[in-house]
């Protein structure tokens, strides 16, 4: 059998019928017998109490002749009891009424009937040894059982004795003998029934065990199948298992890892592309200023340009340039150093107000090229917070720098504080839907002509350093209208 599952379940269920039946069989076995043995006790002690009283009426109603050998006064002779009228038609029909070997002994355990035990002899030396303990029991008002006379009779044989009671005397006692050969028939088929049920229950136990078997394991195969197409890299694989309990919950679990490798799968696929992109965009703009920088120095170092006013325009574009590698460099530096976990910014009490009037002052030093205003308004003149002063400049210079970037000449951009908010907005181009959810990625740059010399770090500098400041930082834009950037401070 190739399902694991099920041949386990076959085992155990099959041991635990096995252990159950065992102890159950037992309990039964020992209640059964001693409930037989005590049905049958009450049986031939109901029997000896009905002989044994109505012996004792009979007596009562009968004639005697004289005694010969003293002790009863009932006619004794030879060991025997001679009785006439009803009292000895009864005694020698006893055994019948009783169905089953009826003695009448006095207290030397000497036989007193007639009928066909008048022809046994036995002496006191045939006797089992706890005869004579269940005659004394008897002649003192007792009813007792015995089994010590299974040996004499030679069969195994269950014993009642009970008194004769002729007055207030105790003149005999009754002593009932019954073959138990039945009651161990009755218990043999009892537990016979048991062995049946047993055997019966263990091939029930088997089937249902192969049918659970099948159904728990018929969606754990569908969750391993599904697994296994999953390894595979077909994120689409789904197991469509819905059941209330802990398989449907590991089926579910299994279904939502699905959608998120396939979430993840597309991401990694789309941030490959940026990747791609980027260094297709920084080869691009690294071979730019490289192919400049030689061209202008060959045409120097070869002489080609020997006018002074050329020579210095030569110099000056070459400068340009390296700056411009220079500003890329860094960016990448800062953008790994703030990506670094243990990479430790320095953390003091600094007023925000402080940090936002001197990033306002160094960008309208820019914004005057475009003849735009930065209008800043505050609510307060000290807001206190824990953080790094030049990061957090940076991070307000990075967004007034593209605000100004993106808006057109002659705009306003208005920076305010309110509570503990900051708000950065601009009347610029805006930012299409389209580039909305990605314009915190790295190496992501909004293709238009105002952003051809961007590097695609910026805004995931700025927002490296709000998260290592606790700040948290948002963007809302409409195109043609505007973009408008928050940096809330908990």
């Amino acid at each position: 059998m190739k399902n694991k599952i099920a041949r386990k379940l076959i085992i155990y269920f099959s041991a635990a019928l096995l252990i159950f039946a065992v102890v159950i069989g037992s309990i039964f076995m020992s209640l059964f017998k001693n409930n037989t043995i005590e049905i049958h006790k009450n049986d031939i002690e109901r029997r000896a109490l009905n002989i044994a009283e109505t012996i004792s009426e009979l007596l009562e109603g009968s004639s005697f002749s004289g005694t010969q050998g003293g002790g009863m006064g009932m006619g004794m002779g030879m060991g025997g009891m001679y009785m006439q009228g009803s009292l000895g038609s009864y005694l020698r029909n006893v055994d019948d009424i009783a169905m089953a070997d009826v003695w009448i002994v006095d207290e030397n355990l000497n036989l007193l009937t007639i009928g066909p035990m008048a022809q046994m002899h036995y002496t006191y030396s045939d006797m089992p040894e706890d005869a004579d303990v269940v005659v004394k029991d008897v002649f003192d008002g007792s009813t007792t059982f015995s089994e010590g006379f299974s040996d004499m009779l030679r069969t195994p044989t269950l014993t009642v004795g009970t008194p004769i009671v002729s007055g207030n005397q105790i003149i005999g006692a009754l002593l009932i003998h019954s073959p138990v050969e039945g009651m161990n028939d009755a218990i043999f088929e009892g537990f016979k029934m048991l062995v049946i049920s047993i055997a019966i229950a263990l091939v029930l136990s088997i089937v249902i065990s192969v049918f659970l078997a099948m159904y728990f394991t018929k969606p754990l195969k569908k969750m391993k199948s599904t697994a296994l197409v999953l390894a595979e890299g077909d994120y689409t694989a789904k197991t469509g298992i819905v059941q209330d309990d802990e398989i449907g919950e590991l089926a579910a679990t299994i279904d939502v890892l699905s959608e998120r490798l396939d979430k993840a799968s597309h991401e990694s696929e789309r941030l490959q592309k940026q990747r791609q992109d980027f260094i297709t965009n920084i080869s691009h703009e690294l071979r730019t200023p490289v192919t400049v920088i030689r061209g202008s120095l060959e045409a120097i170092c070869d002489g080609v340009v020997k006018d002074p006013d050329q020579v210095k325009e030569y110099n000056k574009q070459m400068l340009n340039e390296s700056k411009g590698l220079e500003r890329l460099v860094n960016d990448l530096l800062e953008l790994s150093r703030l990506q670094n976990s243990d990479f430790k910014i320095e953390m003091h009490e600094i007023n925000l107000c402080d940090v936002i009037r001197d990033a306002v002052r160094s960008a309208s030093n820019m914004a005057r090229k475009k003849n735009i205003i930065i209008d800043y308004a505050e609510d307060r003149d000290i807001f206190m917070i824990k953080g790094d002063y030049g990061r957090l400049r940076q991070m307000f210079m990075i967004v007034i720098d593209n605000a100004i970037k993106f808006s057109k000449e002659s705009s306003i951009i208005y920076l305010n504080l309110k509570n503990n908010t900051v708000e950065v907005r601009d009347t610029g181009i805006g930012i299409s839907r389209e580039d909305m959810p990605y314009i915190f990625n790295r190496y992501y740059r909004i293709k238009t002509e105002e952003n051809k010399t961007g590097t695609g770090l910026g805004l995931t500098i700025a927002q490296q350093i709000a998260n290592r400041h606790n700040v948290e930082m948002s963007a809302e834009s409409e195109p043609g209208t505007g973009t408008s950037f928050k940096f809330e401070f908990k």
